[in-house]
């Protein structure tokens, strides 16, 4: 019987010692893991945080406030949706890398539905197999650095030709002080449309004064108002069985403009068919969208047929390349007005490495090392997207110590992360020269956490090179042939207007005059 009570109790305890062994070593660990994200407080009901982000800040720094009372990780909610959003260079670099195929897809929102062909633009697609049969397209014909480097005649030519154009507006134009007028805003974005449309249909539309072309003008307008739409958050988003009422009358906006660029592409694919077919000579170096009948015609991925798969592609092009490049141009251009020191510099170099007896052409860039850290200063200031592009998370993990379910949606606040006091020294000053000493090693292509104004991990944007080579090309021209004055005694206004992408709100307009001799101009 003794035998029996000793076997018993000895069971007993170690059945009990294993109990307790396994909450010692694994019941902390399961605690940590189901910690979640803190909630912001003052949720209204139905429409969550949107209040919070409608107000008189931008959402990036009403979102950077919130992460200064909440730290780097936290959630709020989106009408039903819960959204995480970080906020610390850390945190995403722990996101893209060890999470990275867990927060590679896109939520599909009611803009995605009416204004990417259903999902079909590369950049806002879901992550998948069509996804990733159309960035081997992209990366390996479209934008490969081959690609890029046979078409720097184009950017050069349509550089030179619109800075002739605007010493012509000049001739016709100045004051009696020798400056004329000029829309900066205005003449980045005929150019950069330029530019890009010759790359992509081979042929340009603007010129500096006016636009050419009434397609054109519906175009570029469709193509603001997409950038436009694309940064509202309907009704639908928050409230799907409120989505029917549309307030604001923004889905049906969506639909006409999404069948006005529609009407666009379909007309550029077809007059390129009809070319193929009458067997007129291509250009040695295919435009984009000859490139894309050859690489789909015929074909059909994951149920989207061959046109839809190459206007897609196109309208991701055009709106991954103009926009960015026209806002980045604009700020850039802003901050230099803003602080002489900078535009004295960046004068100083430009005298140095190419002189004042030509233009500047592609090959000068890599000697401009200040114009190159200008612009990554820029960038780190004025991200073209602060808050990166929505994804969501496919599966549950675990991120920063916090666990976060499948279906959450993720914001990246890249403008809080570019500005965070333990990473850059008076981050809210433009200061290029901190590229140059104490973060030089530090590139924008998505290795270096702390500045990533394209993006990081699999969804990064594939067009790096050839935005940067487009914006480096532009504003140095611009610099090297024109002084300028900023219109008013006041500083440049810095008004944002978020979007899609993150404009200034006002028009840059300054006064210009020739800095090199006419013969220069003649010659472009």
């Amino acid at each position: 019987m003794e035998f029996a009570l000793d076997y018993l109790n000895a069971t007993v305890i170690g059945l009990l010692s294993l109990i307790l062994f396994y909450l010692i070593l694994y019941h902390p660990f399961k605690i940590v893991h189901n910690k979640v994200a803190p909630m912001v407080t003052g949720a209204w009901p139905i429409l969550g945080h949107l209040p919070l982000l409608i107000g008189s800040q931008t959402p990036h720094r009403a979102l950077g406030a919130l992460a200064d009372k909440y730290g780097p990780i936290f959630t709020i909610k989106l009408g039903v949706k819960e959204a995480l959003v970080i906020s610390n260079w850390k945190i995403a670099k722990e996101c893209f890398t060890t999470n990275d195929m867990v927060v590679s897809s896109r939520p599909k929102l009611v803009a995605v539905e009416h204004l990417s062909y259903n999902q079909a633009v590369f950049g806002i697609a879901p992550y998948g197999a069509y996804w990733r049969e159309i960035r081997k397209v992209i990366v390996s014909d479209i934008v490969s650095n081959r690609q890029v480097e046979q078409l720097y005649q184009v950017r050069e030519t349509e550089v030179h030709n619109s800075i002739k154009e605007l010493y012509n507006v000049w001739c016709d134009t100045k004051n009696e002080s020798g400056y004329a007028l000029v829309n900066m805003s205005q003449w980045f974005s005929h150019l950069t449309f330029n530019i890009f449309f010759q790359k992509v249909i081979g042929k340009r539309y603007f010129s500096v004064a006016a636009m050419d072309d009434e397609k054109a003008h519906i175009c570029v307008n469709a193509v603001k108002e997409f950038f436009r739409l694309f940064g509202v958050f309907t009704v639908g988003d928050a409230i799907s069985y409120l989505r029917w009422f549309d307030f604001g009358g923004h889905e049906k906006a969506m639909k006409e403009t999404a069948k006005k660029l529609d009407n666009i592409l379909s007309e550029w694919l077809e007059e390129h068919r009809q070319r193929r077919v009458l067997g007129e000579k291509v250009d040695r170096v295919q435009n984009f969208m000859d490139l894309m009948i050859s690489s789909f015609d015929g074909k059909t991925i994951e149920g989207f047929d061959a046109d839809t798969m190459i206007k897609s592609t196109i309208l991701a092009i055009i709106l991954g390349g103009t926009d960015t490049s026209i806002t980045t141009l604009t700020w850039a251009m802003s901050l230099s007005l803003r602080n002489p020191f900078v535009l004295k510099k960046l004068k100083e170099e430009l005298d140095i490495q190419v002189g004042k007896e030509r233009c500047v052409h592609e090959y000068d860039i890599n000697k401009l090392i200040y114009l190159q850290a200008m612009v990554k200063e820029t960038l780190r200031l004025y991200p073209p997207a602060p808050l990166s592009s929505p994804r969501e998370f496919t599966e549950d993990c675990i991120l920063g110590g916090y666990t976060v379910k499948k279906g959450t949606r993720l914001i990246t606040n890249l403008w809080k992360i570019h500005t965070d006091l333990s990473v850059w020294i008076d981050p809210l000053e433009f200061k290029p020269e901190r590229f140059l000493t104490t973060h030089r090693d530090i590139d924008i292509k998505g290795h270096h956490f702390e500045l990533l104004p394209f993006g990081s991990g699999r969804r990064i944007c594939p067009g790096i090179s050839l935005g940067l080579q487009t914006v480096h090309l532009i504003l140095a021209s611009f610099l090297h042939s024109f002084e300028i004055l900023n219109l008013s005694t006041e500083s440049v206004d810095m008004t944002e207007s978020f979007g899609l992408t993150n404009t200034k709100t006002t028009s840059l307009e300054i006064l210009i005059k020739p800095r090199l001799s006419p013969s220069c101009y003649e010659s472009m």
